[in-house]
């Protein structure tokens, strides 16, 4: 009988330990600064990929339409982006739909509630009145901004030029091999 109450004792010490543990453990993660920032991180990424999305999408098929399109341009954007975008007016003509290919945050900063992000995005193209899109691929980077609402928007927009085209494509008239050598004359 004794051996029981001690065993069960120690079993019983051993998983109050263990709880013990765990709840520490618990209590670090949830005040931990790498998680806090992991989190932004991840809220920064999510809602500005949904921005691009829709900074990238118009349907122009209706004026009624294409009004609603930069409205929601202008609620996915801040600063001076916004701004510009006010000016926009509305016409029929073109509707284009993006997909976000691929997105990563490439800087950060929680303090000061800014963070730079490039992606590709797949536009598909509709010509008024046509009935086949055509695809588009586009590489952006866009300044985010956390606004009072403590949600993200984009403050500002560019193209990221293809490296190819920046040292004069590969090979051809007048441009450089992969190698780097000077391409002749085809």
């Amino acid at each position: 009988m004794r051996r029981a109450e001690v065993l069960g004792t120690g079993a019983l010490v051993l998983a109050l330990g263990f709880c013990g543990t765990g709840a520490w453990t618990y209590a670090q993660a949830r005040t931990d600064e790498e998680l806090a920032f992991s989190r932004e991180r991840d809220t920064a990424l999510a809602e500005g990929r949904s921005r691009l999305t829709v900074l990238n999408t118009l349907d122009a098929s209706t004026r009624e339409r294409a009004e609603a399109g930069i409205r929601a341009w202008r609620d996915a954007s801040t600063g001076p982006l916004r701004t510009e975008l006010g000016r926009t007016r509305p016409a029929v003509g073109a509707s284009a739909r993006a997909t976000v290919t691929e997105a990563a945050l490439t800087a950060l900063d929680t303090r000061a509630g800014t963070a730079k992000l490039i992606a590709t995005l797949r536009v598909d193209v509709t010509p008024r009145g046509a009935a086949a899109a055509t695809t588009d691929r586009k590489r952006l980077e866009a300044v985010l901004t956390r606004t009072g609402e403590n949600t993200w928007k984009v403050a500002a927009l560019s193209a990221v030029p293809v490296a190819a085209a920046e040292k004069g494509g590969k090979g051809g008239k007048g441009g450089k091999t992969e190698k780097g050598e000077e391409g002749g004359d085809e």
